[in-house]
């Protein structure tokens, strides 16, 4: 009986190269360091109001109001950088929470989900702009696990330029 070849998974450099392979204009690069952040935010802000409160509101009320399926999606995604890297992991933890918090205070001053949906929808403008300009499609039509990637695609850069490892 022959022994199954084992599948090497993809390190986290994979898939930021790949990723990149999409996003090599400076044009491109640009808007998407503007709109990948802004839809992660925006995401997060129209997903607030899948509340998930009433599964902790008993156990701890203060933090019943984060309960939210916008804190599932940051969770997911601070969870696949940690399968890679636990440095892109600290670094989307952070995020996670000025998203998080941003979203809060936001809404304490202006409807959330309106907000939110403008900038959804201007941000995905920016992205498809961008990738027209490219001439390339977005990665994400090839395997969605790319929408994770992106927000750690530009903390690459960012670690890049302060000489963290990740």
């Amino acid at each position: 009986m022959k022994e199954k070849e084992k599948v090497q998974e993809k390190t986290i450099q994979d898939w930021l190269d790949e990723y990149g392979e999409s996003h090599q204009t400076p044009f491109n690069k640009k808007l998407h360091f503007i709109c990948v952040p802004l839809i992660l935010f925006s995401l997060v802000g129209l997903l607030s109001y899948a509340s998930l409160g009433f599964l902790i509101e008993e156990y701890v009320p203060l933090y019943a109001r984060f309960a939210h399926a916008g804190t599932l999606l940051m969770i997911i995604a601070i969870s696949f950088y940690y399968k890679y890297s636990y440095n892109l992991f600290l670094g989307g933890a952070v995020v996670a929470t000025i998203t998080l918090m941003g979203n809060y205070y936001l809404g304490l001053y202006v409807s959330l989900w309106q907000a939110s949906l403008i900038i959804f929808v201007l941000a995905w403008i920016g992205q498809f702009i961008g990738h027209h300009h490219e001439g390339k499609k977005p990665s994400f039509f090839d395997d969605l696990k790319y929408l994770l990637v992106g927000p750690a695609w530009i903390l690459s850069f960012l670690y890049k330029k302060w000489g963290i490892k990740y």
